[in-house]
């Protein structure tokens, strides 16, 4: 009798999980077309919990005020920024498509003229490599930028037919937004309760993985955001054309270990120098070496401390497999799921290690 009173219950527990399994699989694919408003509301209020929390401590009785409040903040120092350069950027990368299309923009002739600035002397070492006949790398530039522009304006297409989409999703994540200011740590205290795991286990977990993703995700946004900032503002200042192109891409290569966004302002730098443009040339060489390249060294250890943080090359993978699979969104997605790889598996090789 006794049993069959288990063989019952285990029947009706595995019944049960693949009931919960079922009903979570359908709620996430009914959430799917809303992922990145709900994953972005939580990433912003990861990052802006601490002014939630400054504010709590001097108002304790009033946390749907100072959620609010916390709301307002992130509204006009992150998302409205975002918005307005996500405009421009898709206003430039539609214009540089143009041009590219209709021949305004002749990469040949660049490059023709880049080749006639180079020095007599080094001429004979760039015939040696076969570097004098560009024809090859003008068509993969051409090509390169045919491809990335058009990805661009594909992006303001899709916005503009989906527009009501776009702004849905926009409302959802505010929404979201406010709720997670408020209520993150208990939200957080409910999935780690849910877990199968032991108590211990949960802890060490949940703090691995906030420390990784706190020097890690935050750091790297923060940083990358900085950096790609003060690119954008001194390719305008300089009255280079599609500043705000250019400081996105900064902003991207920052994650390139060693040379980061000297990948955009150095070439850019000695073309003007190369040009004739002596001080444009000697103002971006100083402002990226002095102000861009010690944003990474400065900034970094305020935000990361002493935290244990990514590898640089791992970080790197993560967010180019990121982008790849997800899109845009994989720039934190990716180095969030590499976070979690490396939480699993530091505390199952400390268990290992006993």
């Amino acid at each position: 009798m006794h049993n069959s009173d288990q063989a019952d219950a285990n029947i009706k527990n595995k019944s049960f999980l693949l009931v919960l399994l079922l009903v979570t699989l359908a709620f996430t694919v009914m959430l799917l077309p809303f992922y990145g408003a709900l994953f972005w509301a939580a990433v912003l209020a990861i990052i802006f919990q601490p002014i939630q929390r400054m504010l709590i401590r001097r108002h304790p009785r009033h946390q749907n005020l100072t959620a609010l409040l916390t709301l307002l903040i992130c509204l006009f120092l992150a998302i409205i920024p975002v918005v307005l350069i996500s405009i421009s950027l898709v206003n430039e990368g539609q214009l540089l498509y143009q041009k590219v299309q209709s021949g305004n923009v002749n990469v040949g002739a660049y490059l023709d003229k880049v080749r006639g600035l180079i020095p007599t002397g080094l001429r004979p070492l760039i015939e040696r490599y076969g570097l004098e006949n560009n024809l090859d790398l003008k068509s993969k530039i051409t090509e390169a930028l045919m491809q990335s522009s058009q990805f661009i304006a594909n992006q303001a297409l899709s916005i503009g037919q989906n527009a009501f989409k776009f702004i849905l999703s926009i409302g959802l994540m505010l929404y979201l937004l406010f709720f997670f200011i408020r209520d993150g740590v208990t939200i957080l205290e409910r999935i780690r309760q849910a877990l199968p795991l032991e108590e211990t286990k949960k802890s060490r977990l949940f703090g691995m993985f906030a420390t990784v993703v706190r020097a890690t995700i935050k750091g790297n946004l923060i940083v990358a955001a900085t950096q790609g900032l003060l690119g954008g503002i001194i390719f305008s200042i300089l009255g280079i054309e599609a500043a705000v192109l250019w400081g996105v891409l900064m902003a991207f290569l920052s994650l390139v270990p060693a040379v980061g966004s000297g990948l955009i302002w150095l070439p850019t730098s000695l073309y003007l120098l190369l040009s004739g443009e002596i001080w444009r040339g000697i103002v971006l060489i100083l402002f990226g070496l002095f102000v861009i390249g010690l944003v990474d060294n400065l900034l970094r250890p305020i935000l990361v401390g002493k935290d244990i943080k990514l590898p640089d090359y791992l970080v790197l993978l993560s967010t180019i497999g990121g982008i790849v699979l997800v899109g845009m969104n994989g720039f934190v997605i990716g180095p969030l799921i590499a976070a979690l790889f490396v939480s699993c598996w530091s505390l199952l090789q400390d268990d290992a290690l006993g």
